[in-house]
């Protein structure tokens, strides 16, 4: 085989130990098409079972390859490019299937005949240097039994004549009997099968890289191929980058789309849209000409004492919408974006990703969100990306998939991440490089069309456990005393502990650390409480509060004690609804406040005092 730039590292390899390694297993994206040179180096794309065909017999002076295809469903065959020969064959039992690797054993350990022209190759062990090695193709190896770690009796026959085989290969001169697993991962084969089995080369087929993918459109895109302006081969390059994870089939899938919809080769990006979410509407489109230049105001009219988080968030925001996200990339299929958000609690972490949400979606209620405290436990990753097959909850898909294939357009929360199991944030390495999932039932979800953030608390403070008694304390790590670059520095070095330095890398300069609520940020945060609460009660009840300066200086240095200012926002509302709900509501009742009533609300001596008086407004003051 002539060297060539499309030539596939899987397919280097391949050649590399051909003859060398009398077994391959074959795992990953194996049901493709893969490009090959033909005819004076021109290109065209097979199936696996053709290109390995093709590979074997590609050198006549390193010596053919006699071909042989086995599988489930029709047994050992000669033929595994058509169906003609393949249907006469009888639908396999558990005994063929064993009868099956009893004669790949056979193969394996024998020479092919010369005669051609023998459809029932003669199996001899002549001493004839002209004879041909024999090549044994066994496809859906995942298939040939139920579980690894379960196997039956004819299930253990079965992979012990190919282990007789792999370890048994007859070697003629500088190539030898080949047998070759296709299978959709390695662990769905037995473990002892290939561990410490120096006959076998375990290959991994990745998805067509770019290259692959642009020459698959030029071949076979009619209208880039035969219109080369400068505007089409723009078009061409957005295209090849917007298909960044698709297989060749699905690149064929793609055209036939395209023609079918007659939609304009300027806008063939709509039929990717249309391919991956069923749809062609692109919401951030729309979403842009809904928002006004005043994001930042709107968003700091809710969140108080973060506008440094929140002026960057407004930058990933707008970059999101105009769709310049991950565009320094190779792939240019990351999210739309992507943050992480740390810090002490109650600072407003959850609540800025909520204000986020109603300004583009207009309701916060289209926030997916996920509390990762809930997924803690081992198999936990199996509940947000689907179970594999065979396991419990494999037809109900994952809650993660589901959400995100059912909305592609959305906002996900990921609220204190350092909760869940580690082996979720590394299911989530590919989301945030790739833009993309395969579910346990083989499905590509695509994360493209999603804003992300997620949440943690971590590098506030840590657990210590008594040697002694084996009880868990918590220690402060940073304080509301401590100035925000140490703050900041803390967080930044606790998480750099706690994640690895690929999920670091991902988030880049889009970790933000929020700050505790300084004096000013927990007067407007408890005033705002208070005002909600008194105008709520009066729209539902006509009772109206009013509220003295004193009473709300008192409620003030309530809020600025110790506890509550580390606690934020959170404690703040603990301490109103300690100090003053508690006292308001037994007041109403013990005194029976009626519709019209007027409460008013002052200091007397540290504690708040309630006065009623009666009015006959029917709206409160502003």
């Amino acid at each position: 085989m002539k060297d060539n730039a499309l030539i596939q590292k899987w397919q280097k390899e391949l050649m590399s130990f051909k003859g060398i390694k009398s077994t391959f297993i074959i795992e990953g994206n194996i049901s493709d098409k893969y490009p090959f040179p033909i005819n004076n180096d021109e290109i065209d794309f097979f199936s696996l079972n053709e290109i390995l065909t093709m590979m074997f017999n590609s050198d006549e002076t390193e010596g053919l390859y006699d071909v042989r295809y086995c599988d489930l469903i029709f047994g050992i065959s000669n033929d595994g490019f058509t169906n003609k020969e393949i249907l006469k064959r009888e639908t396999q039992n558990l005994n063929s299937i064993v009868k099956n690797s009893e004669e790949i054993r056979k193969y394996m350990t024998a020479r092919a005949s010369e005669n051609e022209n023998n459809s029932q190759t003669e199996l001899v062990p002549s001493k004839n240097t002209n004879a041909k090695s024999n090549l044994n193709i066994l496809n859906y190896s995942s298939r040939f039994l139920n579980s690894p770690d379960s196997m039956s009796q004819a299930e253990i026959a079965f992979f012990l004549n190919l282990f007789y085989a792999s370890n048994n290969a007859l070697r003629i001169k500088s190539y030898i009997n080949t047998l070759i697993l296709i299978v959709n991962k390695l662990n769905d084969i037995p473990a002892w099968f290939f561990i410490n089995n120096p006959n076998v080369r375990t290959i991994t087929i990745a998805n067509p890289d770019r290259v692959v993918r642009s020459v698959y459109i030029d071949k076979f895109y009619d209208k880039f191929r035969d219109n080369k302006t400068p505007e089409i081969e723009k078009i061409r390059i957005k295209f090849t980058d917007l298909t960044e994870g698709m297989k060749i089939l699905e690149l064929g899938e793609l055209r036939r789309l395209h023609d079918k919809s007659n939609i304009p080769i300027e806008e063939i990006a709509d039929v990717v849209s249309i391919y991956k979410y069923g749809l062609k509407e692109n919401k951030w489109s729309q979403i842009k000409g809904k928002l006004g230049n005043d994001m930042g105001d709107r968003i700091k009219n809710r969140i108080k004492g973060q506008d440094h988080v929140i002026d960057k968030i407004v930058k990933v925001v707008k970059r999101a919408v105009v769709g310049l996200s991950g565009l320094q990339h190779s792939s240019g299929s990351k999210p739309r974006g992507i943050i992480f958000l740390a810090g002490p609690t109650g600072t407003g972490k959850t609540e800025i990703v909520k204000a986020v949400t109603e300004l583009l979606f207009e309701d916060e209620k289209s926030l997916i969100r996920f509390d990762m405290s809930e997924y803690a436990a081992e198999h936990a990753d199996q509940k947000l990306f689907g179970a594999p097959p065979g396991y419990v909850g494999y037809d109900s898909g994952g809650q993660l998939t589901n959400a995100v294939k059912n909305n592609p357009f959305s906002v996900l929360l990921f609220d204190e991440i350092e909760k869940a199991n580690p082996k979720i944030m590394d299911k989530f390495l590919q989301i945030l490089e790739d833009g993309r999932m395969t579910d346990g039932q083989g499905n590509t979800i695509y994360f493209t069309e999603t804003l992300i953030f997620f949440t943690s608390n971590i590098g506030i403070s840590r657990e210590l456990k008594d040697p002694n008694t084996g009880l868990i304390t918590r220690e402060k790590i940073v304080t509301p005393d401590d100035k925000f670059d140490v703050i900041e520095e803390r967080v930044r070095s606790e998480m750099n502990n706690h994640y690895k330095p690929e999920v670091m890398n991902r988030f880049g300069e889009n970790i933000l650390v929020f700050n505790y609520i300084d004096e000013v940020a927990s007067k407007e945060i408890a005033k705002s409480q208070i005002d909600n609460i008194n105008q709520i009660y009066f729209k539902n009840n006509k009772i109206e509060i009013k509220i003295s300066d004193d009473a709300y200086q008192l409620l003030y240095s309530m809020c600025w004690q110790d506890e509550p200012r580390s606690n934020g926002g959170r404690g703040i509302g603990n301490v109103i609804e300690d100090q003053y709900l508690n006292h308001l509501a037994e007041f109403i009742f013990d005194e029976n406040i009626q519709e019209g009533d007027i409460i008013n609300v002052n200091d007397k001596n540290g504690k708040f005092d309630f006065i009623r008086s009666i009015d006959i407004r029917t709206t409160p003051n502003s």
